[in-house]
């Protein structure tokens, strides 16, 4: 365990930042999973509102640095492909 104030403050802020963090990663894979749920069950509307959906929530992810911007651009490339291959 720290002693210096200091070092206590960075751990605070360290377990506030991580489960912020762990929030923010936890709304994206929601979302990817509703896109790909949608895919299964072969439902074009659905799969596209979610798929909205979805990239709302990498963006606001990539904008935070929660994720690499490379990192949300495949993730929303693989998706949007997907969306689009329904008949």
């Amino acid at each position: 365990m720290a002693n210096i104030k200091s070092a206590k403050k960075r751990i605070l802020v360290a377990e506030k930042r991580a489960a912020k963090n762990k929030s923010i990663r936890s709304k994206v894979k929601t979302a990817i999973k509703k896109v790909n749920a949608a895919i299964e069950a072969n439902d074009k509307a659905a799969a596209q509102t979610a798929l909205k959906e979805a990239v709302s929530e990498l963006d606001k992810a990539t904008k935070k640095g929660i994720y690499h911007k490379n990192t949300c651009a495949r993730k929303v490339s693989r998706l949007t492909l997907a969306v689009n291959k329904l008949a």
